[in-house]
């Protein structure tokens, strides 16, 4: 499952609601496997994600978080429950797509959000991504009229940045890199009871 054993990037996704459904359809599109996971066991979504597609492989979250890189999809409340199956996520990068809205900035300790969850996956890459598109937009094929949909990404790990966008590319996106999560980050982040700025912006890069 895991790039040791062949050499290749393995990818999961967990949470399988809308968000999630649409980061599965972008892995089909481009004939890409990826693991699918809830707190649920895989046989109770197992007939959605056939509808998706064969690439879309429903697993437990034990099997799932063994992935290279790990699309962290569920409600931000229940980003800890996700960080406490492994003990050591060291080498993983995490895709965190949760938004904050909402949540008292004095329950993060006044950090950023992507911040907040980041400590949580101990030893862990963290990227804030593919967060900023509701799940009708994100659902879409991300080629518009002769362009790409635009992902933004942000992470205090340039590497671990670099190689979501190389994925996001791979996926149809175009990723543009805002920095760390508590600098250009902050602009697809929620704060309390505002959104940041580029949330919600659909824009197209043409090249």
């Amino acid at each position: 499952m895991n790039k040791s054993e062949n050499n290749v990037e393995s990818y999961a996704i967990i949470g399988f609601g809308n968000i999630g459904k649409a980061l599965a359809r972008a892995f089909v599109r481009k004939g890409i496997e990826v693991s699918v996971a809830t707190t649920r066991e895989p046989e109770s979504f197992a007939s959605d994600a056939a509808a998706i597609g064969t690439e879309i492989i429903p697993t437990t979250l034990a099997e799932a978080v063994q992935a290279d890189i790990i699309f962290l999809a569920v409600r931000f409340e229940s980003h800890p429950d996700v960080a406490k199956v492994l003990s050591s996520w060291q080498d993983k990068i995490i895709v965190d797509v949760t938004n904050a809205y909402g949540v008292p900035p004095e329950k993060m300790g006044g950090q950023p959000s992507a911040k907040f969850v980041a400590k949580a996956f101990i030893g862990g890459k963290l990227v804030k991504g593919f967060n900023h598109l509701g799940a009708a937009i994100l659902d879409q094929d991300p080629a518009v009229h002769g362009g790409r949909r635009v992902v933004f990404l942000s992470s205090d790990d340039d590497g671990a940045a670099t190689e979501i966008g190389t994925l996001a590319k791979k996926l149809g996106f175009s990723p543009i890199q805002l920095g760390g999560l508590s600098e250009g980050g902050l602009l697809v982040q929620a704060h309390g009871n505002s959104w940041g700025q580029l949330i919600f912006k659909d824009l197209i890069k043409f090249d």
